[in-house]
């Protein structure tokens, strides 16, 4: 049996040798490369790298690898992650009353297309519990309209932290997380229903109808304090007529929703992503 595979990321200033001196480092290790993907960022003088690796000689030793790599980063002035493909994180998913990206992602990690537990739901509305319980997740309402923000959240927070949650997914999540709640916890994904920058904020399909434009899109990013416009991560379109009405745009736009949101957990969950200058870069 094939043990888990090492990922090995890492940022850091651009110089000649990089990718020799940390794949070298990686055969003498005994280890055996996988994939292996470098970009270098000439505005931002930045070198990104992501080496996957495996070892079946002889048994893991994480401390050590991750010792090891800490010094290497060190040397290079850089930021480095470790991760192994045999991690499956428990994930959060909001929801409000939208049911169709909560669906086709619990599908998928039913099916295995998506390494991820969800053990827990969050809604500020009841409609959507039914779901959870075919799928085995605890779903949590929680009131938004008679309790302040602040209690809100607080009780999010807590949930999070006794769920062990390493990613929150906004699946159509029809709230706005707060500043404080955001400096907290930042591991957060959202879908919003068009290709930003274009139509940020609410009712984007009504406004796109309204200009007549011929492709709609999607755009799944992380969520930062600026509304909208967190690193983006996913993009898809779909072309659109004369002839479409506003729910047709509404109906085209849940598809693209649906596949720009699975394949950003995917890309996150596969560590293919690196965020930086307030972008990212993605190695799929």
């Amino acid at each position: 049996m094939e043990k888990p595979s090492i990922i090995f990321r890492t940022v850091c200033p651009d110089r000649p040798g990089l990718v020799s001196q940390l794949t070298s480092w990686i055969s003498n290790y005994g280890g055996n490369i996988k994939h292996s993907d470098h970009h270098t960022d000439q505005d931002a003088g930045l070198f990104l790298s992501r080496i996957e690796w495996n070892i079946n000689d002889f048994p893991i030793k994480k401390v050590e690898i991750y010792e090891q790599f800490e010094k290497i980063a060190f040397d290079l002035n850089g930021q480095f992650n470790i991760n192994y493909s045999d991690e499956i994180p428990n994930v959060a998913i909001f929801v409000s009353k939208q049911n169709h990206c909560l669906i086709d992602l619990l599908w998928r990690v039913r099916n295995g297309e998506l390494k991820m537990n969800v053990p827990l739901i969050i809604s500020n509305h009841p409609d959507l519990e039914n779901i959870a319980r075919d799928f085995d997740a605890q779903f949590i309402y929680i009131d938004t309209l008679n309790y302040s923000k602040s209690t809100v959240e607080n009780q999010i927070l807590n949930l999070l932290k006794d769920f062990n949650i390493k990613l929150v997914v906004l699946a159509k999540y029809m709230q706005i997380l707060s500043e404080s709640f955001l400096e907290k916890y930042s591991s957060i994904i959202n879908i919003h229903h068009s290709f930003l920058p274009a139509f940020k904020g609410a009712q984007p399909y009504h406004r796109a109808w309204k200009r007549g434009v011929k492709l709609i899109g999607a755009t799944a990013h992380y969520v930062t304090q600026d509304l909208d416009e967190g690193p983006i991560i996913e993009q898809c379109t779909v072309n659109v007529s004369h002839r479409d009405e506003v729910g047709d745009l509404i109906r085209k736009g849940r598809d693209i929703e649906r596949i720009a949101l699975a394949r950003a957990v995917r890309l996150h969950l596969n560590h293919q992503i690196f965020v930086y200058e307030s972008k990212t870069a993605v190695f799929d």
